[in-house]
């Protein structure tokens, strides 16, 4: 008899999110069900203001890719106004994406995903003499695996684990889950990168600081360029973000890449995170301009899987439905003609399992019905994955001999065929593998901004607004969590409409008109669970998505209505993951 698991909230992630499977007697996953279920509103804020100050709040989308945002409001606003900003103002917005990229991917790994991969008390089991040997087995320059360092690791963590309070940050998790596969030295050697990844954080976050101004909301975008001038003709400035940036690249190399090259050994046969994905179709968009006519990321979309054919996008085949999103207006729109109006319809009435595995009421979506705020973007009607897999999937079928390196590397040390990228434990490597190749190559862009300065010292391009005219344009490429989108329309001088496609709400919408389950859903369908009542399988897929659920809801009311009110019961609600 077929049975409800709820998680809810799913934790370690931004923003709220909510899964629900339907599994048989034995513990595979039937049907699935995404739900976002709180919302944001800056696409309403937006109208009715000047442009120019747009880019400012979209940042305020989301508290962790505030500079994803940001840039590509501000191409979107200078898309529609004709405006071609200085190689100088180019260059420079690079070398923050690189600093966001590098951030990002290393909080995700260590500090999002890397428990759902990591068995923290294995790792107090270890011997650190074994783990510090092991760990040269994965990089030449090992990080933070001294053997005394990794004694350390243990104290500290033991700490946690003795006092009332039990093992802290990392408490209520699934240990010892049989589908956790590391060696408690390989534990070890984990966690250490984990608690050093704490430190990387902070390097990275002043390295987006240099030339942002400050942290997480940078201030140096301008409709036009770049303000930063007197950082990129200050010597010293300059020569801090490139120390920095080689102590952050040296980290990924040695630490992440390297616990990478582990997880493939350890999971390579573990069948939930080799499980085939249910979408296999991928878009990406090109990005990291390195210098006048180079980019490290392509353009293209892949459909089935089929790395022999890259096509070309036709952004007005790019559209937001909302059959099962809490929304009015059910069809397909353009972003550019987008709508925002809410018509949420709650949850049913039902059982779900409970933390001891008996049956518990519960609040359940309505498969039937409206169940998340989230849209279902299709390209051409097709659900389409983004994120890293998507852009090294293009780059590679497209022949980018940058990525196509980095795969064919990463493929033959671990000695795994290249089917394994359309999987779990491909998406988790590929975002390991384009951190790599921005902590490598996104530092052209550094070299050439000096040699450019040398001749040509624009920062940013005259424009004039014309309130007599109407404006539409969209900023578009990809960031850390895959193809983002932002659509302005300007009338009279200010914002008539705003649209914002994020990556999230690419994977994480929910099923469309024909019945089509977008990625996160389709991933979970035929996933083997093996303990119910303990779903880590479940998480550990959808953190592989990285999710940012704010970044991925739109809606709010512009009346001070309440809309919804939310109470999340960790014991009575369904399963509770943190």
């Amino acid at each position: 008899m077929s049975k409800r698991i709820v998680v809810d909230p799913i934790t370690r992630i931004e923003g709220h999110l909510r899964a629900e499977v339907v599994v048989d007697d034995d513990g595979v996953v039937t049907d699935a069900y995404i739900s976002s279920t709180l919302w944001r509103g800056l696409e309403v804020i937006a109208k009715g203001r000047d442009p120019r100050n747009v880019p400012l709040l979209m940042q305020r989308i989301c508290g962790v890719c505030t500079y994803s945002h940001y840039l590509k409001s501000t191409m979107a606003v200078e898309d529609a106004l004709g405006i071609k900003i200085p190689l100088n103002a180019e260059l420079v917005r690079t070398l923050m994406n690189a600093a966001l990229f590098l951030h990002d991917h290393v909080v995700h790994f260590y500090h999002l995903h890397g428990v759902d991969w990591v068995d923290i008390t294995s790792a107090l089991k270890a011997d650190p003499k074994k783990a510090s040997e092991l760990a040269f087995k994965y990089s030449k320059n090992p990080i933070a695996t001294g053997e005394n360092d990794l004694i350390k690791v243990q104290e500290t963590v033991a700490k946690f684990a003795s006092n009332p309070q039990g093992l802290g940050p990392f408490a209520n998790a699934y240990w010892g889950h049989s589908t956790y596969k590391f060696t408690p030295e390989q534990n070890l050697i984990a966690l250490s990168h984990y608690l050093k990844a704490l430190e990387m954080q902070r390097l990275a976050a002043q390295l987006m600081a240099i030339f942002g101004g400050k942290n997480p909301h940078p201030q140096s975008l301008v409709v036009g360029g770049v303000s930063c001038v007197m950082d990129i003709l200050d010597p010293a400035r300059m020569g801090e973000y490139l120390t920095k940036y080689k102590k952050m690249a040296d980290f990924v190399h040695n630490a992440y890449l390297a616990d990478i090259k582990m997880a493939a050994e350890a999971y390579k046969d573990e069948p939930s995170v080799t499980k085939p994905m249910g979408v296999r179709n991928f878009m990406a968009f090109k990005d990291f301009k390195v210098g006048r006519d180079e980019y490290l990321f392509d353009s293209g979309y892949i459909l089935k899987g089929d790395l022999t054919e890259v096509l070309e996008i036709n952004e007005d085949l790019i559209t937001e439905e909302a059959t099962h999103s809490w929304y009015q207006d059910d069809e397909p729109q353009h972003p550019y003609d987008g709508t925002t109006i809410p018509n949420h319809t709650g949850f049913v009435d039902g059982e779900s399992i409970g933390p001891d595995g008996e049956m518990i009421h519960s609040k359940l979506i309505d498969p039937d019905g409206k169940y998340t705020w989230i849209k279902s973007p299709r390209y051409d009607g097709q659900p389409m994955e983004v994120g890293p897999l998507a852009c090294l999937l293009v780059g590679y079928a497209k022949g980018n001999t940058i990525i196509k390196d980095a795969v064919d590397g990463f493929l033959k040390e671990t000695g795994l065929p290249l089917e394994i990228l359309f999987s779990t434990l491909g998406r988790t490597a590929a975002r390991s593998l384009q951190a790599g190749i921005v902590a490598d190559n996104a530092i052209k862009a550094f070299h050439n901004l000096i040699e450019n300065l040398k001749v040509d010292q624009d920062t940013c391009a005259p424009y004039v607004i014309d309130n007599d005219k109407e404006y539409k344009g969209r900023g578009i490429g990809d960031v850390p969590r895959g193809m983002l989108i932002h659509w302005i329309r300007i009338k009279n001088g200010v914002c008539e409409n705003y649209q914002a496609t994020v990556p999230s709400t690419w994977n994480a919408g929910p099923k469309d008109a024909n019945g089509v389950r977008g990625p996160y859903e389709a991933d979970l369908l035929n996933l083997q669970i093996a303990d119910v009542t303990k779903p880590l399988e479940i998480i550990r897929i959808i953190h592989s998505y990285d999710p940012c659920i704010a970044c991925a809801v739109h809606v709010m009311d512009t009346k001070g209505n309440k809309l919804a009110e939310y109470k999340v019961d960790p014991l009575y609600g369904g399963v509770c993951n943190t």
